[in-house]
This record gives C-alpha cells, sequence and structure tokens, in this order.
C-alpha cells in the first residue's frame, strides 16, 4: 500500500554546502532539516520517525526499524543524493519502500 508520508521540505535545500557550510561532507544541515517533516503518523495510527544519528540514517515505520549510511564516497559528492540513496536503503532495511514524486514523499508498506 503507497501512502503519501510528507511534503519535501524545500527550504532545506538553503542549507545544502557552500551556501551553509558544515564541514561534514554530506550535508548534515540539509539532512536534519530534510527528514525533520518525515515524523509523523500514517492514517493507519503507525508512527513514523526519522532521525540521523552521526552518519546513519534511522528510519523507524510502526514496529519495523531501518538503519543505512550517509555514503559519500558511494553516492556523493550531491549531498540530495547522498541523503535519498540512504533514505530508500533505510526503508527497504524496514520492510518498505520510500520514493518521491513530484516534492511528495510517499511510502509503499
Amino acid at each position: 500500500m503507497k501512502v503519501r508520508l510528507a511534503q519535501e521540505n524545500v527550504d532545506a535545500e538553503k542549507l545544502i554546502p557552500p551556501a551553509q557550510p558544515d564541514g561534514s561532507g554530506i550535508g548534515v544541515n540539509y539532512v536534519d532539516a530534510y527528514i525533520e517533516v518525515m515524523n509523523t503518523e500514517l492514517e493507519d495510527g503507525s508512527k513514523v520517525s526519522c532521525d540521523r544519528e552521526g552518519l546513519k540514517i534511522v528510519l523507524q515505520i510502526g514496529d519495523s526499524k531501518g538503519e543505512a549510511l550517509l555514503r559519500r564516497i558511494d553516492h556523493g559528492p550531491d549531498v540530495k543524493t547522498i541523503l535519498r540513496k540512504a533514505l530508500e536503503a533505510a526503508a527497504e532495511d524496514a520492510n518498505s519502500r520510500l520514493s518521491v514524486e513530484d516534492g511528495v514523499i510517499y511510502l509503499e508498506v
């Protein structure tokens, strides 16, 4: 079942280096702002939370939990691609699928 999770946080793009340097090489300020909108509750009552712990993205959907690393060498240097690949991998680890279409984040559970 594909559900609308949230609208992408386009204001987070203002935090992408070099506009907002953070020294991480992966755009941690951008990542934190982008994933903030993903903390919500689905229509069926399942809670969705997404957090960054260092270089790790932790996505929890109800009782399922998925983790993935922000990998600059494999997916960089574009911080948007680094984050997107990590979110997709974390969702897959949580037995789900995450996609972004026309500025909207969808989750298939």
